[in-house]
């Protein structure tokens, strides 16, 4: 059962590989999917599958814990679920499940900031087809799919106090994480130090001052991501009216 075992020797993962595109291609593809058949998937009995994608986002972060106990590698500060891409988790979760929107209106930004930045540049070790591949890219986009087929099928969509709610959230929950970060000597959201791996954060300055340009950085692009979502959504209206 190497692809369940722990060495990575045998899967190690590059970024821009030919695993890599083709999960990138995937995820275009399936954003394409649910765009182009947003008005299909607007009905009810689209509820049996919601449910079950909820169950199945349950599962895979069960075993991918099991995992991590079952290789000694659990631990306190870095195998909680705390970074932004694990509430976005919890989040898409909680709204397949309930169907609330101010979990959307959290999850719109963390999948649009989060989720994608995390696909395009994975901190990831393990290549296909090991199951730790499997559980990062099918966990990050799902949360990007949940929110797209809320958004595009469900007709649920970001408003300013929707910007204002993420970042009083995001500023709400920064103080624990510090602390987490701290006692358990952990680096959630990379607030101790960037990650090893390229990523975009190797252009925002060295520490301290890439946490602050983050900051800036979220606030900006979730403005961005509103006034991209209100000027889409009058064209759609203009759109229907025209139809009728």
């Amino acid at each position: 059962m190497e692809w369940f075992g722990h060495s990575n020797k045998a899967f190690d993962f590059d970024m821009f590989s030919a695993s890599h595109y083709t999960i990138l291609v995937i995820c275009v593809l399936v954003n394409t999917f649910i765009f182009a058949n947003r008005k299909k998937l607007n009905d009810e009995r689209w509820r049996k599958a919601e449910l079950g994608t909820a169950l199945s986002l349950i599962l895979i972060e069960i075993t991918n814990h099991l995992w991590m106990y079952k290789h000694a590698v659990w631990k306190l500060g870095r195998s909680m679920p705390l970074e932004l891409c694990n509430i976005g988790l919890l989040l898409a979760i909680g709204l397949l499940l309930t169907r609330k929107k101010i979990l959307f209106e959290l999850l719109f930004f963390i999948a649009l900031l989060g989720a994608t930045q995390a696909i395009i540049t994975p901190a990831l070790t393990y290549d296909f087809p090991h199951f730790r591949f499997f559980h990062f890219f099918y966990a990050h986009m799902m949360i990007i799919w949940v929110t797209l087929y809320f958004l595009w099928a469900k007709g649920y969509y970001p408003t300013f106090s929707s910007v204002i709610k993420v970042v009083f959230f995001i500023n709400l929950l920064l103080p624990a994480i510090l602390v987490i970060n701290k006692t358990a000597d952990g680096n959630y959201w990379f607030l101790r130090h960037k990650p090893k791996s390229p990523s975009f954060m190797d252009l925002l300055g060295p520490y301290p001052w890439y946490i602050f340009s983050l900051e800036s950085l979220l606030v900006l692009l979730s403005l961005i991501a509103w006034l991209c979502m209100r000027t889409w959504l009058k064209g759609e209206k203009r759109s229907s009216y025209s139809e009728s």
